[in-house]
């Protein structure tokens, strides 16, 4: 994590400092006599650490339960870092410390987790010291109470180890690095230590082979969850190999849910089967079940934080809300009928379907003989169903929770996991929602007053086990989870808990079906110096906004948002920022709970949902963010439109699969530049977004009419049939198709450069815009005559009406632009090559004459670019606590709009 040269003071207060090459890493925080040296003079666990301080003169202080290291570093920047570094560190480390047993076994200090411990003499060292084998690792101590403080000098990892006798009481630990001479008090002590050592490198040896042997089939290559490279870690009841980030968010969960061994260290745990059964499962079985319907603005990558792995690890296994759901769903008494006819088959997947979507591990057979599924599984001679079940055995799923509330006027309540769904009766009177232990008694288990309520959260069905559930989150940063088993009942109390809730100037936010409710401070036009407190409905991808005095402004259209930025959570409480094209919105959060639920929300309102055009992201133009990327960077790169055979030639696929899943996870993301993207990769993805579109461009009720038009002969009957078709087309559609057939309008016009007339581009697209094998000519003549008609079809009359038509202004401007296109490739050809900058007036702080700069702006150049330009002109030295921004002002000054730093100028 960090590593450096940093001055240590010696325990015994001298006020000489020693030079020491200093390593952070996620476990240790270790110092050396040089930067070569393997084995570290001492090495203090990062969970040992209770404190971090700066104490004057570029001086920082490490405490631990039983002494302070003192560190000096060259700079205070350079101390700052450090302890800033460390403090993060160390902190991670209390928060997962329940998680961190056995991603730390070794540091652990607890003598029952050592092989072998106690003295023994060292060459080098005048005194005895505590040595330590556990697992795959020799650990050397100063003495027994620095083992039992975890403060060691030096760890050993033994599969680089090999271990030789040297005389009756000596032996040597041999390593690439160093030797390590030993002496025991006697011959048997001798032999008891090489022994322990011995066994400990064979355990690393093997811990390692089970790895290379599970990392055999492909899909455990990769983190089940996170998708990162070489995952060391198996959650071995759920059947998928995890990484080290994502297996501490497991650990969260529970035994119970999730039982988590290392590949290398917990050999003994590792049994032939449960290692034949990981090879055959493997992590993509396992996930066609845990994430078949995961959304991509959901999923996680391995740069993903903590607080993202927490919330998917949790909403995958816990709540099960990507489950494949098995069709015996709900129904108790099938489901262990059809385990126990699965557990006799080879049929893995079937096991865990019906296991995992409530089936019992114990459920009774009606075989006296075989009165388990364990019994019938071992009877058949299925090894791995038995493995899959004894490590399913204990694990508390999702079985029975469907079935806690069968009285008809209960409301569930519970905490977090549906696991704890405890029928309890509630009331709400007199603002104040009350939940009982039954009917009958007076005094309630807890209240929750409706002033209180800061967020209401109505989830999708069967979203926590249970048919119908909503949660209601509260100043004191708390979430309570409830639940009910008919939907209409769950909606008419979540109604009565947001009418008792709402200000009365949001009452009009009650009539939407909101799917969250709630308020926050935002800051948004002209009043950016004040926040004030609105209220918030967001209802599918439409977030509704209501001030404080009752004035309902207009609904944001998330997938609509130009930029989407949201800040670190701290003491600044920073804002989500979503931005449309000529607005911004800066949503604040008092409590951290239910503001960053609110800031996934809308990010996962804002992106894109499902394979058809309406659940894309959109430009203001209703076309598909993806769609408009792709063309507008086919059209403006050096290259796009006049590169030969554009879109009859086909790019990598590998670059194409992988540039079609990062626009359609976040296209607001993407910036497609030259050097990076190939034109033919985009103009592929571009072609596989309309093969792969659901309902498809044309849509499935009306592709057969457009065929059946191409049949006309008369070519004005024909035109006025494709304009009656157009008009039919759902909005986004139409809008989408008249966006595609300009571009290839565009196309065409180069074609004596790009080889693509309207006849070549037509056979490329008719079959992929109309997903057919491309034997039915029909499709490319609909497209041909789309381009070739293009004017005709696309303008009602000279003065278009609708977005969607195309004016004789339009088309001017669009012969202009690809004047303009020619132009500069004959300039680009000849070596002179137009600048195509602007050159602007930027103000420093105030509008003032001595602080007026005239700045040459690139198209590229970004806010940040821009303020850094600024400053060196001034020579203005940045400080460590300075922020600058950079604002647009409009021509009379009467409002300004701070620019995001990554923003382009321009």
């Amino acid at each position: 994590i960090r590593a450096g040269w940093l001055d240590k003071n010696p325990p015994q207060g001298s006020y000489i400092y020693q030079k020491r090459w200093v390593k952070l890493d996620a476990d240790y925080l270790r110092y050396f006599d040089s930067e070569k040296d393997a084995y570290s003079k001492r090495l203090i666990p990062v969970s040992s650490i209770s404190r971090v301080s700066s104490i004057g003169d570029q001086k920082f202080e490490v405490v631990t339960s039983n002494r302070n290291f003192v560190f000096r570093a060259e700079s205070d920047a350079d101390r700052n870092e450090w302890i800033w570094t460390l403090q993060q560190i160390a902190e991670e480390w209390k928060s997962k410390a329940p998680e961190r047993t056995l991603m730390s076994s070794a540091t652990d200090g607890a003598t029952e987790l050592a092989d072998k411990s106690g003295f023994l003499e060292l060459r080098g060292f005048k005194h005895k010291l505590f040595v330590v084998v556990a697992g795959d690792k020799v650990f050397l101590y100063k003495n027994a109470e620095d083992y039992r403080l975890r403060i060691g000098i030096t760890y050993i990892e033994m599969n680089v180890g090999n271990v030789k006798e040297v005389d009756r009481r000596g032996f040597d630990l041999t390593t690439p690095y160093r030797i390590f001479s030993f002496s025991a008090d006697s011959e048997q002590e001798k032999e008891e230590w090489v022994e322990a050592m011995q066994q400990s490198i064979t355990e690393a040896l093997s811990n390692s082979e089970v790895a290379e042997r599970i990392w055999a089939v492909e899909s455990n290559c990769f983190c089940a969850d996170c998708g990162s490279p070489k995952p060391d870690w198996a959650s071995i009841n759920l059947c998928v190999v995890i990484c080290k980030r994502c297996a501490g968010e497991h650990r969260g969960l529970g035994p119970g849910i999730s039982k988590v061994r290392s590949l290398k260290m917990d050999r003994k745990v590792w049994t032939e089967e449960l290692i034949e059964l990981f090879q055959q499962f493997g992590s993509v079985m396992a996930n066609q079940f845990w994430a078949a319907n995961v959304p991509p603005s959901e999923a996680i990558s391995p740069t993903s934080g903590s607080e993202e792995r927490r919330r998917f690890v949790t909403a995958k296994y816990r709540e099960g809300k990507y489950r494949h759901y098995h069709p015996l769903f709900g129904n108790q008494e099938e489901l262990d009928r059809a385990l126990c006819a699965a557990v006799t088959t080879s049929d893995l997947a079937e096991t865990q379907a019906l296991l995992f979507c409530g089936a019992s591990v114990t459920c009774d057979t009606g075989d006296t003989q075989c009165p388990t599924p364990l019994a019938l599984a071992e009877r058949s001679g299925q090894r791995l169903q038995m493995e899959f079940l004894l490590q399913n055995k204990t694990s508390g799923w999702f079985g029975g929770c469907c079935g806690a509330g069968q009285s008809s006027g209960r409301l569930l309540s519970a905490l977090l996991c549906c696991a704890e769904f405890s029928r309890r009766w509630c009331t709400l009177q007199d603002g104040v929602l009350s939940y009982y232990e039954n009917d009958r008694n007076t005094v309630p288990n807890g209240e929750i007053r409706v002033e209180e309520i800061v967020c209401l959260v109505n989830n999708p069905l069967h979203t926590h086990g249970i048919q119908s559930t909503f949660e209601v989150y509260t100043e004191a940063d708390r979430l309570y989870l409830f639940g009910l088993e008919s939907p209409d009942s769950a909606r008419e109390w979540l109604k009565s808990v947001a009418k008792s809730f709402v200000h009365p100037c949001a009452e009009e936010l009650l009539a939407l079906d909101f799917e969250r409710l709630g308020r926050l401070h935002y800051k948004g036009g002209l009043t950016l110096e004040r926040a004030q407190e609105g209220w918030f409905a967001l209802v599918g991808s439409t977030l509704h906004v209501c001030s404080e005095d009752g004035h309902r402004q207009e609904p944001l259209q998330l997938r609509k948002l130009q930029e989407l930025c949201d800040g670190v959570w701290g003491n600044t409480q920073p804002p989500a920022e979503p931005r449309c094209a000529g607005r911004t919105l800066y949503i604040q959060g008092e409590r951290k709970l239910d503001f960053l639920a609110w800031v996934h929300a809308i990010q996962k309102a804002a992106g894109s949902s499902g394979d058809t055009l309406s659940e894309q992201q959109m430009t203001e133009s209703d076309v598909p963010l993806l769609v408009d990327r792709c063309i507008d960077y086919i059209t403006q790169c050096g290259m796009g439109l006049t590169s030969e055979g554009i879109y009859r030639k086909s790019g990598q696929n590998s670059k194409t699969t992988s540039l079609l899943e990062v626009l359609q996870r976040d296209a607001r993301r993407v910036r497609l530049k030259e050097g990076e993207h190939q034109v033919d990769d985009v103009a592929n993805t571009l072609k596989r977004f309309f093969r792969d579109l659901g309902d498809g461009l044309f849509t499935r009720r009306l592709a057969p009419d457009w065929l059946w038009a191409t049949a006309l002969e008369d070519e004005e009957a024909k035109v006025g049939k494709y304009r009656q078709l157009l008009a039919a087309l759902p909005p986004v559609n139409r809008a989408t198709l008249k966006a595609l057939i300009n571009h290839l309008f565009r196309v065409q016009c180069f074609s004596g450069e790009n080889q693509m007339n309207t006849h070549n581009l037509a056979i490329v697209f008719g079959p992929t815009l109309f997903q057919t094998d491309g034997k039915d000519y029909k499709a490319g003549r609909v497209v041909e005559d789309l381009i070739s008609h293009y004017v005709e079809i696309f303008n009602v009359a000279l003065m278009a009406s609708l977005p969607w038509q195309v004016n004789d202004q339009e088309m001017k401007k669009q012969q202009d632009e690809i004047t303009a296109i020619m132009k500069m490739r004959e300039a680009s050809s000849s070596g002179t090559q137009q600048a195509g900058d602007f050159i602007c007036t930027v103000y420093l702080e105030e509008k003032k004459t001595e602080t007026e700069q005239h700045v040459k702006i690139p198209a590229t150049m970004t806010a940040e670019e821009l303020i850094f330009e600024i400053l060196d002109r001034r020579k203005i030295v940045m400080k460590e606590k300075d922020y600058w921004s950079c604002f647009e002002v409009n021509e009379r000054e009467e409002a300004e709009r701070p620019l995001h730093y990554s923003e382009k100028v321009l």
